[in-house]
């Protein structure tokens, strides 16, 4: 009897992304794929132009190193839905430097499959505003305080704990913990974490007097 043959489903598979990658590549809309952490994987032409990039230069970067969301409520709405793997699209609205001009705009993401791999990936679409620039957010007292979720990586981080640690302790991606750590080292206008450690200690955002680290209690109690 002959039996069946095993390689019929993947040479269908193979044709589907071969027709997939050269639609991808031509389409006029700004896309790319990443891995659920956010590595970019693939970009097509339109994407790669908003860096005034090849397609090949954004391969291996990760989407939080190349944009930074601008509304941390939809950046949260998105982290829950990868993490409870809900398919749907996903606006984040986001700026991003090209040529040395701060540029701003706004990505669609999107939880996909791929036939050859059981790993949900994402396509990410870039839209750009053109118009005026949205103003600066006003300037903050970087001892102002921290926000709830920053409250909870900061000392996680100033006791030591890796990214992914503190991602499993807060609920969040490690993309998700960076971002907020790096948001913080830019409010706090330092360039690591052992700076940010340092500077968080000086402005009293960290409680000096009690290890594991705790974030130090906000307004009056903490004057």
């Amino acid at each position: 009897m002959t039996q069946p043959s095993r390689h019929a489903p993947d040479g269908a598979a193979a044709a589907w992304r071969s027709r997939f990658v050269s639609l991808f590549d031509r389409a006029p809309v700004a896309l790319a794929i990443s891995d659920a952490y956010g590595l970019i994987l693939g970009a097509n032409p339109a994407f790669a132009s908003a860096w005034q990039l090849q397609p090949g230069k954004l391969e291996g970067r990760r989407l939080l190193d190349i944009l930074t969301p601008t509304n941390e409520r939809q950046l949260h709405r998105l982290d829950e839905a990868l993490r409870s793997r809900r398919r749907s699209r996903y606006p984040v609205e986001v700026t991003w430097r090209a040529g040395g001009t701060a540029r701003h705009g706004r990505v669609t993401v999107e939880p996909v499959s791929d036939p050859l791999d059981d790993i949900p990936r994402l396509l990410v679409s870039l839209t750009e505003e053109t118009g005026q620039a949205p103003p600066d957010p006003p300037p903050q007292d970087p001892a102002h305080g921290l926000s709830p979720q920053e409250a909870r990586i900061l000392p996680l981080v100033a006791a030591g704990a890796s990214g992914s640690a503190v991602a499993r302790e807060v609920g969040l991606t490690v993309d998700g913990v960076n971002y907020h750590v790096t948001r913080l080292c830019r409010r706090l206008d330092v360039p690591n974490r052992p700076a940010l450690i340092a500077r968080a200690y000086v402005l009293g955002l960290l409680d000096p007097a009690v290890w594991p680290p705790r974030a130090a209690p906000a307004g009056p109690e903490r004057a």
